[in-house]
């Protein structure tokens, strides 16, 4: 009996100690039994709908590339290895959706307001550029970086004199410099 509990003990340890967690920058390629789009662009909705669809066991989300294009969640009927892939999400069911923590950067969030200045820039999924001509500018306290797809067909980058709340968009990568 003591053998059968301690082997039991073991598998939970075993179990927690490698979670099963949606994380940005990776998708799941191969398995897709349906795809959508999602017009609000949230890949919390793909993980969603995952978990309402008895037959889904993982789902990829890939942004929106261009204005004209919308978000795309694939829904999968196995649970493919995760390649990195800075276009996507993607998780396994159950396992909702983790932005990164990367220092001062604060994933699908929108700092709306106290824009002092905006600007294109080419795509880039970390919201870095934008960061760095905030930081190289003493007026600007915050920043916010916005993907290609979500207000336009380029990325755009919007200074900030003023520090506004955040807010959860699915759209954007912001941060506070000062």
């Amino acid at each position: 009996m003591r053998r059968i509990l301690i082997l039991l003990s073991v598998l939970v340890l075993v179990s927690a100690a490698a979670p099963a967690w949606a994380q940005t920058g990776f998708d799941r390629r191969g398995g897709d039994y349906t795809s959508f789009q999602i017009r609000n662009g949230d890949p919390a909705e793909c993980a969603g709908r995952c978990e309402r669809d008895a037959r889904c066991r993982a789902w990829s989300f890939s942004y929106p590339r261009t204005a004209s294009t919308l978000a795309t969640c694939w829904l999968k009927n196995q649970v493919p290895s995760r390649a990195e892939d800075k276009c996507c999400v993607s998780g396994v069911r159950g396992a909702g959706v983790i932005e990164p923590r990367k220092g001062p950067s604060e994933f699908s969030i929108d700092r709306f307001g106290g824009d002092y200045r905006s600007f294109e820039l080419t795509a880039d999924p970390e919201g870095a550029l934008c960061k760095t001509a905030c930081e190289g500018e003493s007026r600007c306290r915050a920043w916010t970086y916005t993907r290609p797809g979500y207000f336009g067909p380029n990325a755009r980058c919007y200074l900030k004199d003023r520090i506004k709340p955040p807010r959860t968009k699915p759209c954007c990568i912001s941060g506070v410099v000062r």
